[in-house]
């Protein structure tokens, strides 16, 4: 597998954790929340992270636009992708690529199916393990418990009116894979504004997200590769 496909592969996988898995950035997502000015004295990761809890048993589906951006040492200049995406709580997310290229990316559980036309790319992938480890490290724990794996900060952002939240991993079992997980979470509607992952190889992949509906209805079909 190239760089370029373990990157898609990687990517697709820590996205559907972020959005789709994860205790507190689901939550963030919760659509007309509004932050209070944080107490100096008081840890801003926590202070988001006990605001965006409560909402967190609400969300069951979720659709977005998104911005795709991928860099790779291999790569002479950014690949740009636009695309939608759809995600149903807990272990379905697809991604449906609309540019430059027609493509999808379904997770259903454990199998990660791509569906890349002309590439003439079609194969399922087994994430069983990769979903696995993200129980492990992510799913339930509280801030404490997230630190005991990341170095985790969290900074009001320079480039943006956004909390910008980075776990930098300290466990060599993620750091052989991910490298930085930044996310920027709108400080007056607790949605998350975009996510970055930076991988040990050296690529990194941007997703920049808007038109965000929670909890719309969502049939069978909106999971399916045609």
């Amino acid at each position: 597998m190239t760089a370029v496909r373990r990157a898609i592969l990687i990517g697709a996988c820590v996205l559907a954790s972020a959005v789709a898995l994860l205790p507190a950035s689901p939550a963030l997502l919760a659509r007309g929340a509004a932050v209070a000015a944080p107490d100096a004295k008081a840890d801003l990761f926590d202070e988001i992270y006990e605001r965006g809890k409560g909402f967190d048993a609400s969300l069951k589906t979720l659709t977005a636009r998104f911005v795709e951006t991928s860099t790779s040492p291999l790569l002479e200049r950014p690949l740009v992708a636009r695309g939608t995406l759809a995600v149903l709580r807990p272990t379905r997310v697809i991604l449906r690529y609309a540019e430059p290229d027609v493509r999808t990316v379904l997770i259903d559980g454990d199998k990660l199916t791509m569906d890349w036309p002309a590439r003439q790319i079609r194969q399922q992938t087994n994430i069983g393990s990769a979903q696995r480890r993200v129980q492990t490290y992510f799913v339930g724990k509280s801030p404490g418990d997230l630190r005991k794996h990341f170095k985790i900060g969290a900074v009001a952002a320079a480039d943006r009116p956004a909390y910008l939240v980075t776990l930098d991993p300290t466990r060599k079992q993620i750091r052989e894979n991910l490298a930085l997980l930044e996310l920027w979470i709108n400080r007056e509607t607790l949605l998350l504004d975009a996510m970055q992952m930076k991988f040990a190889g050296g690529e990194t992949k941007k997703m920049d997200f808007s038109d965000i509906v929670v909890n719309p209805p969502l049939d069978a079909s909106t999971f399916t590769i045609k």
